[in-house]
């Protein structure tokens, strides 16, 4: 029993066996809100409007409306790879392209800090202060092996019960041996939380496997860099990606409120490809 570990792993499992820290939506007392990336294959589509989109809840069509999503505050959790295999340039290059993210988010924005290796520390919850999210990276000290559902699940949960839009960035450089957690357990967290995650790695396709599948739930991607030189731009794209996509929000209508709502959604005039989370769990509104 490695005992560094034991407190953030007791609480990792004590979480998600809880259903209260999970996050979900009561259709009938509260309107979905989806993040959606709409591109012609070389970049985002700009000026869509609420016509321009088809949802559909569990295959019924949904009149939605757009959202201006810069009048929606972004809540950006970092959850970094602090095993020992990122000492020296790679750590540099890490806390770089941290900073740079960091450095352009916008004053109403928040941003939070998880790291993880053969522990996870949730380092910063979310907070307007970036001069403490920066002095936490300068103070990250690389050690131990490495838990990446774990910290996902961690900085999934630090989302939780805000209001926002989320940006979970995940970077790490190697392939998950340490976590507690299966990725099946991530995953079902990942659809009852309202974040979008976009991992950055540079291992290879097949070893991400279980983060592709947490990104596609959620609408987001997995970026593959050759180097840690690469981080930076990686970062600051991801950003620019996230601000750039819709905001659709609705009130459910002709579905039952709970269980598991499948999403479709659609540009059906327009040759797009449209990026999206595949769905939200649903409760009935008490009474």
């Amino acid at each position: 029993m490695r005992l560094a570990s034991a407190l953030p792993l007791v609480l990792i499992l004590l979480t998600v066996s809880d259903p209260a820290l999970t996050q979900k939506f009561s259709s009938r007392t509260l309107g979905v809100r989806v993040d959606v990336l709409v591109t012609d294959g070389r970049g985002p589509i700009a000026g869509l409007t609420a016509q321009d989109f088809e949802l559909r809840d569990n295959g019924v069509v949904q009149r939605v409306e757009v959202v201006a999503a810069a009048d929606v505050p972004i809540n950006a959790v970092l959850a970094l790879d602090t095993s020992s295999s990122i000492a020296g340039k790679r750590q540099s290059d890490l806390v770089s392209a941290a900073e740079a993210l960091i450095d352009d988010l916008k004053p109403v924005d928040r941003a939070g800090l998880t790291t993880f290796s053969h522990a996870v520390t949730p380092k910063i919850p979310l907070t307007d202060d970036f001069g403490a999210v920066r002095r936490a990276l300068q103070a990250i000290e690389p050690q131990g092996q490495t838990s990446v559902m774990d910290g996902v699940y961690v900085a999934l949960t630090s989302t939780l019960d805000q209001s926002g839009r989320f940006l979970i960035v995940v970077c790490t450089d190697g392939s998950d041996t340490t976590s507690w957690l299966q990725p099946s357990e991530v995953l079902d967290a990942a659809k009852r939380a309202n974040g979008v995650i976009y991992a950055v790695t540079a291992s290879d396709v097949k070893r991400s496997a279980a983060l592709k599948e947490l990104a596609d739930a959620t609408g987001g991607q997995v970026l593959q860099v050759k180097s840690s030189a690469e981080l930076r731009a990686a970062f600051q794209r991801i950003l620019t990606e996230f601000r750039s996509r819709y905001v659709l929000a609705y009130s459910p209508e002709g579905v039952e409120p709970a269980g598991f709502h499948r999403l479709e959604i659609s540009v059906p005039r327009r040759r797009a490809t449209v990026k999206a989370r595949a769905g939200y769990i649903g409760v009935e509104a008490r009474k």
